[in-house]
């Protein structure tokens, strides 16, 4: 279900998908995806945007990247088998649980674990919204075709930074002052 309108901290929820170890150095500018998910991360935990993290078979794929676990301390991944997290045992019911219906998606591989929940999750009738410089794949025409192919199916992309500035909605508040160092940083 496209989603038309602008984002509200209030209604959003935040799903980091797969960012592991032994995956993610081999996901194509995965320096520019990292830098996109520091931004949604510091957003999302300055601006009350619950998280969920999701791990596809951790004894294989490793753990959550050490600078994502850093910045999460106290948030258990959901580990899974499933390509989709919609499929993976639990997701459903954490997800129901933050009572939020704008559903972010930032995190890899674009064409594979980010592409099915979207499409699940848009079937079943959530507001989407794919990240679209927060995911990404090994190789790019994966990634290229998985965002069209998600747009061409009535998903919302987006970037971290409008999601960012939808949710903070106007400048010179103390939650502005404390993003801006993120946001120039941005290259």
């Amino acid at each position: 279900m496209m989603t038309t309108e602008l984002l509200d901290r209030s209604r959003s929820a935040l799903v980091l998908i797969d960012v592991q170890e032994k995956l993610f150095p081999h996901v194509h500018d995965y320096e520019r995806v990292l830098a996109r998910l520091d931004l949604l991360i510091t957003g999302a935990k300055l601006m009350g945007v619950p998280l969920l993290l999701t791990e596809q078979y951790p004894q294989g794929l490793g753990r959550t990247v050490e600078e994502i676990r850093r910045m999460l301390p106290g948030i258990q991944p959901l580990t899974k088998t499933e390509f989709s997290c919609v499929l993976a045992a639990g997701f459903k019911e954490q997800l129901a649980a933050l009572h939020r219906n704008q559903i972010l998606l930032a995190g890899v591989e674009a064409h594979v674990c980010v592409a099915q929940t979207a499409l699940d999750l848009s079937r079943q009738g959530e507001r989407v919204v794919v990240v679209a410089d927060a995911v990404s794949s090994r190789r790019p025409l994966d990634a290229e075709i998985a965002l069209r192919r998600l747009e061409q199916n009535g998903l919302t992309l987006s970037t971290a930074e409008s999601v960012v500035f939808e949710w903070l909605r106007r400048a010179g508040t103390e939650e502005f002052k404390a993003i801006q160092p993120k946001l120039k940083a941005l290259t």
